[in-house]
């Protein structure tokens, strides 16, 4: 069976490498699908994103990372995906996703979505804490992959 995991992954975090992880654990084939929104300003460059997400998952091997754009339902459909993952990390992220599952479902005549509770030690991380720490030059070591760590501790100030 093969799933896809979209997020704009700006930065992927631990919890997302997690997620992977399992995920992969479960399903033949995982394709982490990151998001190019061009109505959105992008933290870190689409191909930067591409290459730390590739890095962080290195050892996980029958994950692919591709980008897309457009709605997910479309691109899960393009790639043969039987199921959409998604991870939860508290339960205020269960109503948008419930929403989102419930769209992708009618859109799709079908496509199920999967949900995946993060491990308790990543509930608390998002990445747009982990921005908001980068900028304001807090510390983020135990929130990212150290590839992501070294990525923006060369771009941009960080505490050590």
């Amino acid at each position: 069976m093969k799933v896809l995991y979209p997020g704009s992954f700006d930065p992927i975090t631990n919890g997302h490498v997690d997620v992977i992880q399992r995920v992969a654990r479960l399903f033949d084939e995982v394709i982490v699908a990151v998001l190019n929104n061009q109505s959105k300003e992008e933290f870190i460059p689409l191909e930067d994103r591409l290459k730390l997400v590739r890095e962080a998952i290195d050892d996980v091997k029958n994950v692919s990372v591709e980008s897309f754009s457009g709605l997910t339902v479309q691109y899960a459909q393009t790639r043969g995906a039987d199921v959409i993952v998604r991870g939860l990390r508290a339960p205020s992220d269960f109503e948008y996703e419930l929403e989102m599952s419930q769209i992708n479902y009618f859109l799709s005549n079908g496509l199920e979505t999967l949900f995946i509770m993060t491990n308790p030690k990543y509930s608390f991380i998002r990445s747009s804490r982990v921005k908001e720490l980068v900028s304001l030059g807090g510390e983020i070591k135990e929130l990212v992959p150290n590839v992501v760590f070294k990525y923006l501790y060369q771009k941009m100030p960080l505490r050590k």
